[in-house]
C-alpha cells in the first residue's frame, strides 16, 4: 500500500493505492529493481527480513548523510516504508542506536552518524 498526501492548489489530497505482489514486481521491473524475496517465500520469514532490510537502509541513510534533520529523515523513511507510523518507529529506534547520536538543532533534532 502506498499513501500519498499533500495538496493540489488549495485542495487537500489523501490517496491510498493498494498493490498486490504482482503490481510491486511490475513496478520494480520498470525501475530495474530486483525483489528482495521471491513471491513464494514463507509469510512467517518475510516480516523479519523486511524489518532487517528497512533497518539497514535506515542506518545507511544516516551514515551517508552524516547529519540529517528529523523532519527530513522522517520524510525519507515515510517514502521508504509507505507509512508515517513505521517511519516514526524507525526514528525512535535510531534514538537508541549506538551508531547514531541525536542532537538538539535550532528547529528540529539532528540525527548524526557516529564513526
Amino acid at each position: 500500500m502506498v499513501r500519498i498526501r499533500g495538496t493540489i492548489g488549495a485542495w487537500p489530497v489523501d490517496l491510498t493505492i493498494e498493490m498486490d505482489a504482482a503490481d510491486w514486481q511490475h513496478l520494480g521491473a520498470q525501475l530495474n529493481v530486483q525483489a528482495d524475496a521471491p513471491a513464494t517465500a514463507a509469510p512467517a520469514a518475510k516480516p523479519a527480513s523486511q524489518d532487517d532490510a528497512l533497518w539497514q537502509t535506515t542506518l545507511k541513510l544516516v551514515q551517508q548523510a552524516g547529519q540529517v534533520s528529523g523532519p527530513e529523515l522522517l520524510g525519507q523513511l515515510e517514502g521508504l516504508t509507505g507509512s508515517t507510523a513505521a517511519g516514526k518507529r524507525l526514528l525512535v529506534r535510531l534514538r537508541h542506536c549506538r551508531e547514531v547520536r541525536v542532537e538538539s538543532g535550532a528547529d528540529a533534532p539532528l540525527y548524526c552518524w557516529v564513526e
